[in-house]
């Protein structure tokens, strides 16, 4: 089978692609994947160590744009839509799959035009601007949660998968956490990292107290990475950081604690490695739907939140001395987390995906 994956940009876009492909390679090594999107810098490099076919395609986003961006952004699109159905027709996919973010929308376009299968694959509780754009072209829209609201506007397209994740973290296997160890925190703030997030772990630090008990992992924006490790050096505290980490799965394993946005995918990974966190969504996320990813985790017990209206440095070292102190409610958060996950979210989602394509060839 010929799978094409549409989208990407971010991480919270482009790892559950790549997961997906991953599940489809697993599933019979015969199968070809090939991504297309406007090839950012994160989406080449991490899309080469993988392995994967990438082409890329004239495109721009509009949201948040000038009105002479928006107006570049739109007479953008028919050349998008040009390339990818060129692409298309020449990769001859029996499947294309749109992962959100602006890049998937005229690939998806391009594959009903030229009359391929479509799916759609929804990260957050509230879809995306795209997919909510490309929904009627669909045949399948595969969603993270099962409180989506594409499964009121769309139920006989949707089913309920949960957000792929990738397959080294899938796999992670845990050792009883050794009490002389030190309580290891790992900040992540998305792809991207997170300035706000940063600057509150920065203030925290101060305020913690015997510091020797403690190692902060912690993946920053490049800009800020220096001041953030000097932080941690002024204040004699343990650590390592880094703007981008390979190998998320096994800063995963070291970690007692999570301090991240509420991205979906990190959701996603947190709840099926059952791993304690508290999230700080980002405030401006499209409706809101960092602080609705959240609440599926808080309103089960399963994590705790902080809204960055109301963050501070001393309340952010006050519950990590707090979990640090106390591993029961740490362990039961994380059990409960972990009741909550998908693990083999790509599997199911694969499976469908063959089910939904093989009346057709």
């Amino acid at each position: 089978m010929n799978i094409l994956i549409a989208g990407g940009g971010t991480g919270g876009h482009l790892f559950p692609g790549i997961s997906i492909a991953e599940a489809f390679m697993a599933r019979d090594p015969k199968n070809r994947v090939l991504f297309v999107s406007d090839g950012r810098p994160l989406e080449i490099s991490v899309l080469s160590k993988k392995g994967f076919e990438h082409e890329c395609i004239t495109v721009r986003g509009i949201k948040g744009a000038g009105a002479r961006d928006q107006m570049t952004s739109l007479l953008k699109i028919p050349v998008g839509i040009f390339e990818s159905v060129r692409i298309i027709r020449r990769f001859r996919p029996d499947l294309v799959i749109g992962v959100g973010s602006y890049s998937a929308g005229p690939v998806v376009i391009g594959a009903w035009l030229s009359g391929s299968k479509i799916a759609l694959q929804e990260q957050n509780i509230l879809p995306g601007i795209t997919n909510r754009i490309l929904s009627p072209f669909a045949d399948r829209i595969y969603v993270s949660f099962g409180n989506s609201e594409f499964r009121i506007r769309n139920s006989k397209k949707v089913r309920v998968t949960g957000n792929p994740i990738r397959k080294e973290i899938q796999n992670l296997k845990f050792e009883t956490r050794n009490s002389d160890s030190p309580f290891t925190v790992l900040i992540i703030g998305g792809s991207q990292g997170a300035r706000s997030v940063n600057l509150a772990v920065m203030e925290a630090i101060p305020y913690i107290k015997d510091k020797d008990r403690f190692f902060f992992i912690h993946q920053t924006r490049v800009e800020d990475e220096k001041k953030v490790k000097d932080a941690y050096i002024k204040e004699g505290l343990s650590c390592t950081v880094r703007p981008f980490f390979d190998d998320m799965a096994r800063q995963y394993q070291k970690a007692d604690l999570l301090i991240c946005r509420a991205g979906a995918t990190t959701v996603a990974e947190i709840t099926a490695i059952g791993k304690g966190a508290i999230f700080i969504p980002y405030p401006f996320a499209a409706n809101n739907h960092q602080v609705l990813n959240a609440q599926t985790l808080t309103n089960a017990g399963a994590a705790e939140m902080i809204l960055q209206k109301d963050l501070s440095g001393r309340q952010l070292a006050e519950r990590i001395e707090y979990y640090a102190s106390n591993p029961q409610a740490l362990e039961t958060m994380a059990s409960r987390a972990k009741r909550l996950g998908r693990p083999d979210a790509a599997e199911a989602l694969v499976d469908d995906c063959y089910q939904l394509v093989m009346p057709a060839l």
